[in-house]
């Protein structure tokens, strides 16, 4: 029980707060900076609280995976590292801000999706649910997953709100789901813009932890 509570707890912060009108009643009251002090507490403590549960949790495996999705799912890894990287590599249109141009031209990663990031996250969570097959991993890693996928369009009723023309622009050459924005025809894949650069440190991150996994986490990430 303590494991689904403090889940519930990290998904109201986030999806039951961040996005909604309760966010904006209570700038009124704290302002910008003091609201963001509180959501930031309120969120270490909450993820530290849902680590806490999970690691004194246990449960038996309700399914083992065949080798062959094992594999599938340790390679599905490497694009989420390619994502998260491409994320941080260029400025993020979902940043919208006073002083952004409608008319700028979302760059690299973003031309195949505005969120590249969540995107890393949602995979990421997905994967480990289907790998370790037990229920405290789906609440644990579902709970991220959730969070991130639909943390997308709360971010963008966000900022629509919030930006108005400006998130307008950016929305109409971009998309949330990968590839839909240029098969769509309102945007063009340009992978000189991602370059080279960004997949080689995703892949080398991949590797790594690959490799690292059993002496950080304590379980082997690749099938047995």
């Amino acid at each position: 029980m303590l494991l689904i509570s403090t889940a519930l707890i990290w998904l109201v912060l986030h999806l039951g707060l961040a996005g909604t009108a309760i966010r904006g009643r209570l700038v009124a009251r704290l302002g910008e900076k003091g609201f963001l002090g509180v959501y930031s507490l309120l969120s270490v403590a909450s993820i530290a609280g849902l680590c806490a549960a999970y690691a004194s949790s246990s449960a038996e495996r309700m399914w083992i995976l065949p080798d062959w999705l094992g594999w599938v799912l340790v390679a599905a890894m490497l694009p989420a590292f390619i994502l998260f990287v491409a994320s941080v590599a260029r400025p993020n249109p979902t940043a919208v801000g006073a002083d952004a141009r409608p008319e700028s031209e979302p760059q690299g990663i973003f031309r195949i999706t505005r969120h590249p990031m969540l995107w890393s996250f949602a995979i990421w969570g997905v994967v480990h649910v289907l790998t370790n097959g037990t229920w405290t991993a789906f609440v644990f890693f579902g709970t991220f997953a959730v969070t991130a996928l639909a943390g997308m369009p709360s971010i963008d009723a966000k900022l629509a709100a919030r930006s108005g023309t400006r998130w307008a622009a950016v929305a109409a050459r971009t998309s949330i789901v990968p590839g839909a924005a240029i098969l769509g025809g309102r945007n063009t894949l340009v992978l000189r813009e991602i370059g080279w650069v960004v997949p080689l440190i995703g892949v080398i991150v991949w590797a790594i932890v690959l490799g690292g996994h059993p002496y950080v986490i304590g379980l082997p990430a690749l099938p047995q």
